[in-house]
């Protein structure tokens, strides 16, 4: 697990991301939990925040709501767009339907040829990926394989689906290995009948051999995402929550989870939070803080090894570049609530 950054009174960790901003070899960054409590402004405001101290960051939604375009008031698609107002920083929205073709094309004209080469054999080897459960959700990382192969950005941070679909993307690296691996096993298998039908020559020309190397080098890429992933100097996973007893829950289900699949999480951002003051008159807003107070009591008492970052419920909506750098500035900066 990363190092988190003790605060001034050493008695508890940082509440802040900083630790996130200081540790120069993250390369992917997953920010994820629970529908509603604000997984778009904290992913969008944390990609600004990295953008004062990278030379280039992508920010991913992998959410079908793709709410990015609506949080910068700026349109995105599959490809990675500047968001206007930086010049280090784009973003990009995959549509998470997407099909055993878009990983073909995600592994450049190389694959794209393996496929075709292999004419009705290629259509029987796609029916057996098809068959590896968890593959649709896989493919949503194709457009993305387009950016690792260019290594043309420094940070990755993915605004992901809600908790249930980001958990099995996350299995996506494992999952294509194995598909690619079925792929290679049936080549291999059929392979010497096809040489022997076609005379060694597939119709564009290919040989079998070719197209096995060119799904192996494909594989290649992805185990390697897959190895960064499980590395804790280059990936971790922030959990946005707020203080309620299911999102507390769907927190906790996910740090389980993914301490399954060896992906490192030591922050947690629990966002909406009341801080009325004390002589104001209002018995719904002190009652909802008393229940806020006591789930986020709990939190910091499961997650003192976290960095508990607390976020408070603002009156005005967090829309534009202008309020997502002020609302960002929170994220680093411990926000003090009124007296």
């Amino acid at each position: 697990m990363s190092t988190a950054f003790l605060s001034s009174d050493d008695d508890q960790l940082e509440p802040t991301l900083q630790n996130l901003i200081d540790q120069k070899t993250l390369r992917w960054i997953f920010v994820g939990g629970k529908g509603g409590v604000g997984k778009t402004t904290t992913s969008c405001s944390l990609a600004i925040q990295m953008a004062k101290h990278r030379k280039s960051v992508l920010l991913i939604s992998t959410d079908p709501a793709h709410n990015l375009s609506d949080a910068f008031s700026q349109k995105f698609g599959k490809d990675a767009r500047l968001i206007e107002g930086f010049t280090n920083l784009s973003a990009m929205e995959i549509d998470p339907n997407g099909s055993i073709n878009d990983l073909i094309s995600a592994g450049g004209d190389e694959a794209q040829d393996a496929m075709a080469g292999l004419g009705g054999m290629g259509g029987m080897m796609q029916d057996l990926a098809f068959s590896i459960p968890g593959v649709d959700e896989a493919m949503s990382f194709a457009e993305v394989l387009k950016q690792v192969k260019s290594l043309s950005y420094e940070v990755i941070i993915f605004d992901t689906a809600p908790t249930g679909h980001t958990l099995r993307f996350l299995q996506f690296p494992t999952v294509l290995e194995k598909a690619l691996e079925k792929l290679s096993q049936l080549s291999t298998q059929f392979g010497p009948m096809v040489n022997s039908m076609l005379g060694g020559r597939l119709p564009n020309g290919q040989s079998l051999d070719d197209i096995t190397a060119k799904m192996e080098s494909l594989r290649a890429t992805i185990a390697e995402v897959n190895q960064q992933f499980k590395n804790a100097d280059m990936t971790t996973f922030v959990c946005v929550c707020i203080a309620e007893f299911l999102s507390l829950y769907e927190t906790e289900r996910m740090i389980q989870e993914l301490a399954g699949y060896g992906i490192d999480t030591h922050c947690i951002v629990v966002n909406q939070l009341i801080f009325p003051k004390k002589d104001q008159n209002c018995p719904q807003c002190g009652a909802r803080r008393a229940m806020q107070k006591k789930y986020l009591d709990q939190i910091e008492e499961l997650y003192d090894e976290f960095n508990v970052v607390k976020m408070p419920l603002l009156t005005e909506e967090v829309r534009g570049v202008e309020r997502l750098r002020g609302f960002s500035e929170m994220l680093v900066t411990p926000f003090e609530p009124p007296q």
